[in-house]
């Protein structure tokens, strides 16, 4: 009988440290979507579409109201996640592409990454999908702390069932060249769940960052998901309806990975973040709600993106805030829920304490947005826009005067208010500056060798 009570008491120490341990090292889920709108999901009332599972992370936790991108293109805003710093502070204002003279960006190598920071702590970190943070090393996922990656390493694909870029195939496992069949997503989807199921053996805590391509240009949905959208919806046009379909077979993708989740007895202790890169493409059939604007623009529908958190017994479901949300702010929070040392120096500031329902006093810091480009359009030159308080400033082309608008009394920006206010034009101009300057200490382009 001694004997009997010895085992059991070790058998509840034992399930107490698991508990403890599992309760400071949660799994964390971050689902990127590429040029998704802020009302491209069925949560935010649009009646076109049908997404039950990005719906279900929302009705199951929280929904940011105003969660932005760090910048209106991808690249800026993914290494502002990864890094928890603004784009150009960290050599990524532009987009990175393959061809030098249209290349605007050059990740770092000083930044440290999210996967490389979480080590510390025995996070196993995997990236699945589009990283478009550099083709060669030492910018590669596996140089910048990933202990796994597969997918592909630039800004598009010409096609997502070749899964080429301008001929070039940037599908990659880990260092391999690889050439998968099938559709991206449906790809991407199935290479998540089997990093689950693999990884369950392991009993290590893990980052997933699920970075899917949809539903960014060329809009390719599956035939039978198409035909579906367009027998429900007669009226509907040629280009929405293939929109509508592409983001429908996503959202299918994330309820796929979200079952997985649940069957291996995993849902309770992750948790799952979901938000989008910029916002949609109007021309393409993309739907950014009222805002006006979309992606490569600093007006309200180019940066406002969607955005909600799941994590079971810590957030409470159904809930929402008007918290003013950055993509950078992803890393600090990761940081803080992980019990992971945030390093010295980032942007970022940690939203752990809105999804546990308490007070955040960074609800209305000065928020700084840029995107450098190339063309005739942009010439090289950069974009900004800066939001304090009520008030934004734009510079939506370099070569335009920048415009101020109230987005609380105005947040459809349709009455540029600078010459009306030149007082706080101009002083948000100088902060603005300020931004600019910073970002200026680092190279965006590679050294020469």
């Amino acid at each position: 009988m001694k004997l009997f009570s010895i085992i059991f008491v070790a058998y509840v120490l034992l399930l107490s440290r698991s508990a403890s341990a599992t309760d400071t090292h949660p799994n964390i889920v971050v689902i990127l979507c590429d040029d998704l709108g802020r009302g491209d999901y069925s949560g935010f009332g649009t009646k076109d579409i049908s997404t039950p599972n990005i719906d279900r992370i929302a009705h199951e936790g929280i929904t940011f109201t105003n969660f932005y991108a760090n910048s209106c293109v991808c690249a800026p805003s993914r290494a502002s996640l990864m890094t928890g710093k603004y784009p150009d502070r960290v050599g990524v204002p532009g987009v990175i592409r393959g061809e030098s003279e249209n290349n605007w960006g050059w990740l770092s190598p000083q930044a440290r990454l999210l996967p490389d920071v979480l080590k510390v702590n025995g996070y196993q970190s995997v990236i699945i999908g589009k990283w478009h943070l550099g083709f060669e090393s030492p910018n590669l996922p596996n140089d910048r702390g990933f202990d796994e990656f597969k997918g592909f390493l630039g800004d598009m694909m010409d096609s997502y069932t070749t899964h080429l870029r301008n001929g070039q195939n940037y599908m990659r496992h880990n260092r391999e060249t690889i050439n998968p069949e099938g559709h991206a997503t449906d790809l991407f989807t199935q290479w998540a769940c089997d990093y689950l199921d693999q990884n369950t053996a392991s009993q290590k805590p893990f980052f997933m960052y699920l970075a899917y391509n949809a539903p960014h240009e060329p809009i390719q949905p599956p035939k039978v998901w198409l035909d579906r959208v367009k027998a429900r919806s007669p009226g509907i046009t040629d280009k929405r309806a293939r929109m509508v379909a592409l983001i429908e077979h996503l959202d299918s993708g994330i309820g796929k990975v979200l079952e997985r989740l649940d069957a291996l007895n995993l849902t309770q202790n992750t948790l799952v973040i979901f938000t989008s890169d910029n916002g949609g493409v109007l021309k393409y059939g993309g739907y950014n709600g009222p805002w006006r604007g979309d992606k490569q623009h600093m007006f309200e529908g180019g940066l406002r993106v969607p955005g909600c958190a799941r994590w079971p017994g810590r957030i409470a479901p159904g809930s929402f805030t008007e918290r003013r949300t950055l993509t950078m702010d992803i890393f600090a929070t990761v940081c803080e829920v992980s019990h992971t040392q945030t390093p010295v120096g980032i942007d970022g500031v940690s939203f752990l304490p809105t999804l546990l329902g308490g007070y955040d006093a960074n609800y209305d810091r000065q928020l700084y947005f840029c995107r450098r480009e190339g063309t005739d359009i942009y010439g090289g030159k950069t974009i900004e826009a800066l939001i304090s308080g009520d008030w934004k400033i734009i510079q939506d082309s370099p070569f335009a005067p920048i415009e101020l608008y109230n987005i609380k009394t105005d947040p459809l920006e349709t009455k540029d208010l600078a010459k009306v206010y030149p007082d706080i034009t101009k002083k948000l101009a100088k902060a603005l500056r300020v931004n600019i300057q910073r970002g200026g200490q680092v190279p965006w382009q590679k050294p020469d060798n």
